[in-house]
């Protein structure tokens, strides 16, 4: 698999994305689903953002890595949350956790009216092998 990152400006490296990614020859392609901060029983969480974003975080990386990929190939990474600025307030959990696994991920971040039962944000990742 070859991965190039498309930045046109420089502004985006600060915030831990770029403006496009093109992949060629690959031999695989994960669509994950919108990972939450739900227990391994199905219980929703109830806690606060930065204990949702790091659960979320965690089920994110279980289900890639137990499909066998790789975090760092993560091409595509949308964020759904309920409280935009409680968000941004806790957002460098999100940040170092993108640097810590080397991801150069493309991203779109909304604002939703609500997400399933308690929850306050939702990880949806485009990984390729």
């Amino acid at each position: 698999m070859e991965k190039r990152e498309i930045n046109p400006w420089k502004w985006q490296d600060a915030r831990n994305y770029v403006q496009a990614v093109d992949v060629s020859n690959a031999k695989g392609t994960l669509y994950v689903s919108g990972q939450t901060a739900i227990d391994e029983n199905g219980i929703s969480s109830n806690a606060d953002m930065r204990t949702q974003l790091l659960k979320t975080l965690e089920n994110l990386e279980k289900v890639i890595h137990d499909a066998d990929y790789e975090l760092k190939n993560i091409v595509r990474l949308n964020v759904y949350t309920t409280d935009s600025v409680s968000l941004f307030e806790n957002f460098d959990v999100f940040q170092n956790w993108i640097q810590e696994n080397e991801i150069k991920q493309t991203s779109t971040v909304l604002e939703v009216k609500s997400l399933f039962e308690t929850l306050k944000v939702e990880l949806e990742a485009t990984v390729v092998r």
